[in-house]
């Protein structure tokens, strides 16, 4: 995992965004961000998540699912929300431990959802 803070990125994602993990980076928009231990272990959730799926069939996937619920909830916040990728990372990101115990493909287990 490579941390870079660019701010650069606050230019090209949406406000509310404040960190995005694009295997095998995690680019951060403002260098407070990237010491938050909260939102850091969000993206390496979202990293490990990218492994296991080969990465771009985590890329494939999101981008599905997330189309498949904006047409349904007709809403970006919950469309974002309900992506499978999505609900394990914020379920999970505040146990800072949870990387060490996480089952495989564990965004699709009952328990984080």
């Amino acid at each position: 995992m490579i941390l870079l803070v660019l701010p650069i990125i606050r230019f090209l994602l949406p406000q509310s965004v404040t960190a995005i993990a694009l295997w095998p980076f995690v680019f951060f928009k403002n260098k407070e961000f990237s010491t938050n231990k909260v939102i850091l272990n969000h993206e390496k959730i979202h990293l490990k998540q990218q492994i296991e799926l080969l990465i771009i069939f985590f890329y494939i996937i999101y981008l599905v699912e997330y189309i498949v619920l904006l047409i349904t909830h007709l809403n970006h916040d919950k469309a974002y929300r309900n992506i499978s990728f999505e609900k394990e990372a914020y379920l999970k990101d505040k146990d800072l431990d949870y990387l060490k115990k996480r089952k495989f493909w564990s965004m699709w287990r009952k328990e984080t959802t």
